[in-house]
């Protein structure tokens, strides 16, 4: 890791988080668990693996190869609150009334929930202490990616933005609640942002070049983020795949944990991560290969990896368990089954290797 030789080092290593400023309250999001795609269509088969291979937190799994409805917008359209979506050329755009759409969405969505419960109840987890994650378009995501009836991008009305938001909200709240009350146990949310560094720098495109995109001011967009955590009812991450997370602005979010790919962090990010870490927070280090690689990583060194990041900004090992959780890079839709199951196994066995002896990676 390049980058990591360019950070700028902190005057005294190891004072991050020493014994006496940490609150030793582990967070539900230092752990183990995927981002939210998975590869081929078989939602008990990706069930069965996913809770078999991720003891701490598991995850409703998107599966985006059964085509419209399935991917991370098209999932929305199951989740959204008086407000419908359809399919055109470009993606997806906001319609009136239940569209065929929408109730592919939904059947598809009960389908996954159906295969969790069935494989949750296999392995006799009703009732316990496992925590379960589900995941769906952030705010301001889904603003930039659904058009409008007129084709622009939702995002350019700040009106369709506030509604999107609030709709958006109110259904991941009520789909939430519904996966706990079913599976007897806790459940929590990610809100996957992979336009919010886009938004915010005005890099979205428009649907020519004189209807361009305007910045997103980073106060709204903090406050419509903020507005979500507060309606769905649990602890919150947000995920991004993409380079330049705003973590200034997310430190002064009501954001609970922070997910990244580590290949996309420079050194300008680690004060970032640092001190949203050391504000009581998770950060979720993306350091599993979304691919098969030539050569397959050990858990050692898919540890020693999220380790060298906590090492550098001078955190003292103890911070792993309670505040680093490990993660594929990104989602795994593109991966093979077999390599899968593999990361999410090596990702588990990096985070039991926190829990049991931190000082010995």
């Amino acid at each position: 890791m390049v980058w990591l030789l360019r950070a700028r080092r902190h005057p005294l290593p190891g004072s991050r988080l020493t014994g006496s400023n940490i609150v030793k309250r582990v967070n539900v999001f230092a752990a183990a668990t995927g981002i939210g795609s998975w590869p081929g269509s078989s939602p008990r088969e990706a069930a069965e693996i996913v809770i078999g291979e991720l003891h701490t937190l598991p995850h409703l799994v998107e599966l985006p190869a059964r085509g419209v409805g399935a991917d991370m917008i098209g999932r929305a359209g199951a989740l959204l609150v008086d407000i419908g979506i359809d399919t055109v050329p470009r993606g997806y755009r906001i319609a009136n009334g239940r569209s065929a759409v929408v109730r592919r969405a939904a059947s598809l969505l009960d389908e996954d929930i159906d295969a969790l419960e069935e494989a949750w109840e296999k392995a006799g987890l009703r009732g316990g202490t496992r925590t379960v994650k589900v995941q769906a378009p952030g705010p301001i995501t889904l603003a930039a990616q659904l058009e409008l009836p007129g084709g622009h991008r939702a995002i350019t009305d700040p009106g369709a933005v506030r509604d999107l938001a609030g709709s958006l909200a109110e259904g991941v709240a009520a789909h939430r609640a519904r996966l706990q009350r079913r599976l007897d146990t806790p459940v929590v949310v990610q809100f996957d942002e992979p336009s919010l560094p886009a938004a915010l720098e005005g890099r979205l495109t428009g649907v020519t070049s004189l209807t361009p995109v305007h910045p997103v001011d980073e106060p709204v967009a903090i406050g419509l983020l903020d507005d979500c955590v507060a309606r769905v009812g649990a602890e919150v991450a947000l995920h991004s795949c993409a380079a330049g997370l705003p973590w200034k602005a997310l430190q002064r979010s009501g954001i609970h944990a922070v997910s990244v790919d580590v290949s996309t962090l420079t050194a300008a990010d680690l004060d970032g991560v640092g001190d949203f870490v050391d504000s009581g927070r998770t950060v979720m280090l993306g350091v599993v290969p979304t691919t098969a690689p030539t050569v397959r990583p050990s858990a050692e060194e898919v540890a020693k990896a999220a380790v060298a990041v906590t090492d550098r900004l001078g955190f003292a090992r103890s911070v792993l368990p309670e505040r680093i959780g490990i993660t594929p890079a990104c989602g795994l839709a593109g991966a093979t089954p077999q390599w899968a199951r593999t990361a999410i196994e090596l990702a588990q066995k990096a985070a039991d290797a926190f829990a049991e002896d931190p000082e010995a990676i």
